[in-house]
């Protein structure tokens, strides 16, 4: 399992890439190693949105599971990555990267500092097998 040491994780398995104001937000390996082969995402947040920690952005299919993507801090939705809508296989294939899914304008950046960093993330995964 990848987890990049720059990103901050939440529990529901996305990361976020903070820079100042600015974040990317996506989904982690293991939360992809766990949906399997993912056929399709649905942003439910677009660029102007706002939302708050806690609301769904999008929602994912793989051929084991539906899931949310949930907001793991606030703000307003900058840009989407449309091209994981043609290519959901992206998250597979590089979710840190490519696979990136929202780039937003933090509203409460204090929020970042709630998330676990990458070794806690660690252990958190482990814990849950």
């Amino acid at each position: 399992m990848k987890t990049p040491a720059e990103l901050k994780y939440n529990k529901s398995d996305e990361w976020v890439k903070p820079d100042v104001n600015l974040a990317m937000i996506g989904i982690s390996d293991y939360a992809q190693d766990q949906l399997s082969d993912i056929v399709f995402l649905e942003f439910l947040k677009n660029p102007g949105d706002d939302f708050k920690k806690g609301d769904i952005l999008a929602s994912i299919e793989s051929v084991k599971a539906a899931a949310d993507i949930v907001a793991p801090v606030s703000g307003t939705v900058k840009e989407v990555n449309t091209l994981i809508v043609d290519a959901p296989e992206t998250l597979n294939e590089d979710p840190y990267d490519k696979g990136w899914l929202f780039k937003v304008e933090l509203s409460n950046p204090d929020e970042v500092a709630s998330l676990m960093d990458a070794n806690d993330y660690t252990k958190y995964c482990e814990g849950r097998h």
